[in-house]
């Protein structure tokens, strides 16, 4: 007999990536920051061979704790490692049973990494898209091994877009859930991402202006990229999708883990910790209709500029938190943190608003300054 909404148990995870700051206030990004620079960060934190059961450390290794350097790797022709560009680093929870416990974690984790960033004269951001470069060059071009390498999946194909965006994957996964299920998910949040993400907006900068918008990431990237993804156990019920919607689990702690993937960065943990249990909600309910197996560029696009300013964004995400609301009845600190964010997108809020405000002011953000003749 399946189980009722209330009873369901969810684990939950967080991965989080930081842009860095030198002491003077620039952004150190792959145009000027060294991989050593970036890595002696690093270097500088603990490691845990417990964190090991539950995160994955990849071909190359350099993923051995909660904290890796976050680049694009460049690769000889046998396949080599020959550099990495680095753009920020990349926080990552362990699994957690509860959504406090994963904020708290993230929180225990950005701390300790600022102290050593401070250190060494750097600061972390929160930014959803590179506020200087619109683009990552790949320079070279790649040789016959990257060729193939890069070319294996859609999301390797566009690997170099994800250097100038800053995001969070949020995790979760449901005791009981099976395959069918778990794509059935997918789909729904694949369908009403565009809704999702003005939420936590935090990118109305690229190429060093505000750029008209509240999301370069979303405007970039969501399409191209997925906006959901699902793991499997197994290679038998994956689907052809690009971008992909379904993967093979790397780790067994991953399978049946759901993946939110397109929210921008956000400043503050709790705010994802919100987003978490809304993601629950959506899990949990069965009123929504909307399914898609790839992400709606064009819907994401007119997302990004307004975001909840625009009366179709607004009603859609007022829609969906009412449906998070209906299907959390009885989980009170879920219902708690949606009801937060209720309050914050019917004020029409997210992290870029108060960005540009600060930015107006003549006050520095995410390493610019507004010209004084646009201060006022």
């Amino acid at each position: 007999m399946a189980l009722s909404p209330s009873v369901r148990s969810f684990r939950y995870g967080i991965e989080h990536e930081c842009a860095l700051l030198r002491i003077d206030g620039t952004l150190a990004d792959f145009t000027d920051l060294a991989f050593d620079e970036a890595q002696a960060l690093v270097d500088a934190l603990p490691e845990d061979p417990a964190d090991l059961a539950d995160l994955r450390v990849g071909d190359l290794g350099i993923k051995r704790k909660r904290w890796y350097v976050e680049g694009f790797e460049r690769f000889d022709d046998d396949g080599g490692l020959v550099r990495c560009d680095p753009k920020g680093i990349e926080i990552r929870t362990r699994i957690h049973d509860s959504v406090d416990a994963a904020v708290e974690a993230l929180r225990a984790d950005q701390a300790a990494l600022d102290t050593v960033a401070a250190a060494a004269g750097f600061s972390t951001i929160a930014v959803g898209f590179n506020p200087l470069r619109s683009s990552y060059p790949v320079e070279p071009p790649y040789n016959a091994w990257e060729v193939r390498h890069r070319t294996g999946s859609p999301e390797e194909r566009t690997a170099h877009l994800h250097m100038v965006t800053y995001g969070p994957d949020l995790n979760l996964s449901c005791s009981g859930m099976g395959e069918d299920e778990l794509i059935d998910v997918g789909a729904k949040l694949t369908h009403y991402s565009p809704w999702l993400v003005p939420l936590s907006f935090s990118s109305p900068f690229r190429d060093g202006v505000a750029w008209g918008g509240l999301s370069a990431r979303t405007a970039v990237r969501t399409g191209a990229r997925p906006a959901a993804m699902v793991f499997l156990d197994g290679a038998g019920r994956l689907l052809d999708t690009d971008p992909s919607l379904t993967q093979p689990a790397r780790l067994p702690a991953e399978v049946g883990r759901i993946e939110f993937k397109a929210f921008d960065a956000c400043p503050d943990p709790g705010l994802y910790g919100e987003l978490l249990s809304l993601l629950t909600g959506l899990v949990l309910d069965t009123t929504l209709e909307g399914r898609a197996l790839v992400p709606d560029p064009d819907a994401h696009r007119r997302s990004a500029v307004s975001g909840l300013a625009d009366p179709w964004v607004a009603e859609g995400t007022a829609a969906l938190l009412a449906a998070a609301r209906a299907a959390l009845v009885g989980r009170d600190a879920d219902l708690a943190r949606v009801d937060r964010l209720a309050e914050r997108a019917a004020a029409g809020e997210c992290p870029a608003v108060g960005m540009l405000a600060r930015f107006a002011a003549g006050e520095p953000v995410a390493g610019l300054r507004a010209p004084v003749a646009q201060r006022c």
